[in-house]
């Protein structure tokens, strides 16, 4: 199964509220492709409705080191800190958001909200301002699943509208009162009540007490600015230190321009922050994103490392080193150079050791590892090599045929042929596990190869599995009539059973048997009742034996057995 297929079907399992089946879908997806971030968000989506909220906080994370341009990575983080009560982390994690992605409206939401939850905290056992609220017990978590259980209610959760008030009044019992007009929320009033009640209808008197207002929040005083101390400085120093507070300034216009993708200018106010602090790595950094952003990988990796080389010479932080070599090796990577992007992650995380930097080392060491596969195929060659191994093997020079042969698979893994004489020259060193493994990926690769199934025959012989190499030479016998090697080898398993057993001590019998045993076909044949009736017949009704061998099916399955050495005949 593919990784879409499995956030698919993790898709499904959220929807339907399965949050653990979600998350195994959505893991299976990671392990098949770590660098997708849609399924961190995902998973961290369902991680943070099943309550797992650390790990739904490091899989924001992940997904926002994967994706840093992509605005639900900063939401995801955002949320779980605010799960977690960590208020001021979580308006830092939207702000980061909306630095990356200006203007989303998801994460603009998700700032205010968290900025109206920290500036008007919700007390417990009341509501904000003090006043006790009869009615801030009667919208908690379990009232969504009151209205779902409604069969005529529960239609309105599919109304935005309707869902907004519901989670207004969750967070606010005190909007009720603007609600009051909207006859839904009267009937879930109602139901929270555990009756039907009236409010405000004709001669009556039963609306809500109005809350008392909350006290006016008075506006706290702006704290004076501190001035600096530039007395001790002299004109040089002062000089200088005017020359950094203004190439800040300069870097913050040039963030301006980058968030509005207006590039060119952006790089303009970034050289003019590296004219004013040439020490400071951060202003060269920023201009290699925009190079990148750019899709101009050269000028992005030799902006990199001028970057390295500024921090390095004046001790910029471990953070920033790392960041420039990260940077470096995804332009590599882009450039299709996967070698030198290995060595700039693998770089990267010498001067700074990151998770997010270590997933896309590892993902990346795969894909070089098929690359590099694929690049050594050539069929041309593989055929010099099959040659080679030929001409070996022909001089009795087997260990190194098997060189030549490996070499051809390499070189072309789809031909059968070359496995064929691979297993064959394997069979020479001993190597039967080998040479099976070998001759049963030749059949894969080509089912109807009458050589090979000839040559799995010889496989089985030599290990003592004359039950399974019976099945391969009649395989290929049907499959070619005129094949001399299946016939051959046919009439000579036949005889090794026919005769074998008698030239056997019974050690040797007992060895056989134990070896026959151990194999899975052999096993599922012995615990079939029907043949287990039919081994019993042998010995007490041998008339009904006989019938019951007159099914080719049972008759096929006693022969294995035979074979196998498990079930003896004769003396």
């Amino acid at each position: 199964m593919s990784a879409d297929e499995e956030k698919a079907l993790g898709n499904a399992a959220l929807q339907k509220k399965d949050f653990e089946t979600a998350i195994k879908h959505y893991t299976n997806a990671i392990d098949l492709d770590g660098s997708n971030h849609v399924y961190y968000s995902n998973r961290s989506a369902a991680l943070l409705s099943k309550g797992d909220i650390q790990k739904a906080l490091e899989d924001g994370e992940a997904c926002v080191g994967l994706k840093p341009d992509w605005p639900k990575g900063y939401a995801r983080k955002g949320a779980a800190l605010w799960k977690l009560k960590r208020m001021n982390d979580a308006v830092k994690a939207y702000e980061d958001g909306l630095s990356a992605c200006p203007g989303d409206k998801t994460l603009e939401d998700g700032l205010k909200a968290v900025k109206d939850a920290i500036a008007n905290p919700r007390p417990a056992g009341g509501m904000a301002g003090g006043a006790a609220n009869p009615m801030a017990n009667l919208f908690g978590q379990g009232l969504i699943d009151k209205i779902g259980g409604d069969p005529k209610m529960k239609e309105y959760l599919s109304d935005p509208s309707f869902m907004a008030k519901i989670k207004t009044l969750q967070s606010n019992p005190n909007a009720l009162q603007g609600m009051l007009g909207d006859p839904r929320i009267m009937e879930v009033l109602s139901m929270a009540l555990g009756g039907n009640v009236s409010f405000g209808g004709p001669g009556g008197n039963d609306d809500p007490p109005p809350a008392a207002p909350a006290p006016k929040k008075e506006p706290e005083p702006e704290p004076e600015p501190v001035e600096e101390d530039t007395s001790w400085m002299n004109e040089e120093e002062l000089a200088k230190h005017n020359n950094k507070k203004e190439s800040v300034k300069r870097k913050n216009e040039g963030n301006d321009h980058y968030k509005k993708k207006e590039f060119q200018q952006a790089i303009a106010k970034y050289d003019e922050a590296i004219g004013l602090d040439g020490t400071n790595m951060t202003f060269i950094n920023n201009k290699a994103a925009v190079y990148f952003s750019m899709k101009e990988y050269d000028s992005c990796i030799q902006t990199c490392k001028d970057a390295l080389e500024i921090g390095k010479a004046n001790f910029a932080p471990f953070e920033d080193r790392a960041k420039s070599l990260t940077r470096m090796g995804k332009c590599y990577q882009k450039k299709g150079d996967l070698s030198e992007a290995i060595e700039s992650f693998k770089a990267a995380q010498l001067e700074h050791h990151s998770k997010d930097t270590q997933r896309l080392l590892k993902n990346l060491e795969l894909e070089k590892k098929k690359a590099d596969k694929l690049k050594y195929q050539d069929p041309e060659k593989a055929e010099e090599a099959k040659q080679r191994g030929n001409d070996l093997f022909r001089q009795k020079k087997w260990g190194e045929a098997v060189i030549e042969y490996e070499d051809a698979v390499k070189r072309n893994p789809k031909d059968a042929p070359i496995r064929n004489n691979l297993a064959a020259a394997l069979c020479k060193i001993m190597d039967f596990n080998a040479a099976k493994a070998n001759i049963d990926e030749a059949l894969a690769l080509d089912p109807k190869y009458v050589k090979a199934w000839a040559r799995k025959g010889d496989i089985h012989v030599l290990m003592k599995e004359n039950h399974k190499a019976l099945d391969a030479y009649r395989t290929g016998y049907a499959l070619d009539e005129t094949n001399k090697a299946c016939k051959d080898g046919l009439v000579k398993v036949q005889n090794m059973i026919n005769a074998g057993s008698q030239n056997m001590t019974e050690e040797e019998k007992r060895e056989r048997a134990e070896h026959g045993m151990a194999d899975p076909e052999i096993q599922s044949i012995l615990q079939d009742p029907v043949i287990r009736q039919v081994l019993q017949d042998f010995q007490q009704n041998p008339k009904a034996a006989q019938q019951a061998m007159m099914d080719p099916m049972v008759n096929g399955k006693i022969e294995k057995l035979i074979a196998a050495g498990v079930l003896q005949v004769g003396r």
